[in-house]
């Protein structure tokens, strides 16, 4: 079929189906007159692509969709690519949410104010604040290469038992077999808890829940590549971890270390904030035979970590 045969029967217009072609998803045959030829796989991947638009999927990132039906699936989003646009997508809607809300926050507390409420609200109340512990704000330091994670490579994990947040024990040196990914943070925020005091000015500290909520969208595909155990670690207590991980819907479980007995085997990087003298640094551990085979550090920005760790093991098959 000719091209606007094509935008006819997928009701989309004949630029959009050349600007598809530009993007690479759809590549037609030219007959011997120079003319493009469309066939109906053509067609199937336009709907898809105009559909994917309806829900606020771009053309742009519709690749993964098309690739899924050229290899054969019955369905665009069968794929594990494609599920992880999907999740991507949700997590900017959720941010966009969550910058409303704040937006909506302020401009409701200015409102009041100009209404006379803030007068008459007692001097030790506070306006309630809306704090989003799952984006991270414009603007923060990024941290330094300081050198003090250079020597943990070719280490091996030392027997420590530690808490996990499901209620059992985990012994680092025992881990399952395959590759095993511990990534290392200061301490998540929690919905009405204030963070230290000058959190967001210390490099690498802001982005706890980030970290953990992009390992969770990406959870799957790094099993694909071989992972088979995800641990995040820090030193906040295991009743806090499992709020964390139920309230964020991770799939896998959280380690206690308020000791810092990790930090002591290994010499590893940790912070003061305030009200908190010892905090472990953002770090993570690509650990496979109990060996430490790699390690990210610095982290930043923790909210697109996991695609790091992602793309080093795409890199670096087992």
């Amino acid at each position: 079929m000719h091209i606007s045969e094509l935008a006819q029967r997928s009701r989309v217009t004949p630029k959009a189906v050349r600007y598809y072609e530009q993007l690479g998803l759809i590549s037609p045959k030219r007959a011997s007159n120079g003319y493009r030829e469309y066939d109906e796989f053509h067609l199937r991947a336009v709907i898809e692509i105009r559909t994917l638009s309806e829900i606020g999927i771009t053309p742009a990132k519709a690749r993964p969709f098309i690739d899924c039906l050229d290899a054969g699936h019955s369905n665009s989003d069968d794929c594990p690519a494609s599920l992880a646009v999907y999740r991507d997508s949700i997590a900017e809607i959720d941010r966009i949410i969550a910058l409303l809300l704040d937006r909506k926050g302020r401009l409701t507390r200015r409102l009041h104010q100009e209404d006379g409420q803030s007068a008459r609200r007692p001097e030790t109340e506070h306006p309630p604040m809306t704090t989003d512990y799952t984006t991270l704000p414009a603007g923060l330091p990024e941290p330094e290469d300081d050198g003090r994670a250079a020597h943990l490579p070719g280490m091996n994990l030392p027997s420590i038992v530690l808490a996990a947040s499901d209620g059992t024990e985990v012994d680092l040196s025992k881990l399952p077999n395959g590759r095993a990914v511990i990534y290392l943070y200061p301490m998540t925020g929690r919905p009405g808890t204030d963070l230290p005091d000058g959190w967001d000015s210390i490099p690498g500290a802001r982005g706890c829940s980030t970290e953990a909520c992009n390992f969770r969208d990406h959870y799957q595909q790094l099993q694909e590549l071989g992972v088979s155990t995800i641990y995040g670690l820090s030193s906040q207590d295991t009743d806090y971890q499992a709020e964390v991980v139920e309230r964020l819907h991770l799939p896998f479980s959280m380690l206690s270390d308020p000791e810092f007995r990790l930090a002591e085997a290994l010499d590893l990087p940790t912070f003061a904030a305030t009200g908190h003298p010892k905090l472990y640094s953002r770090l993570t551990l690509i650990v496979n035979d109990n060996r430490i085979e790699h390690v990210f550090y610095p982290i930043f920005p923790p909210n697109t970590h996991a695609e790091q760790v992602r793309a080093w093991l795409e890199q670096h098959p087992a």
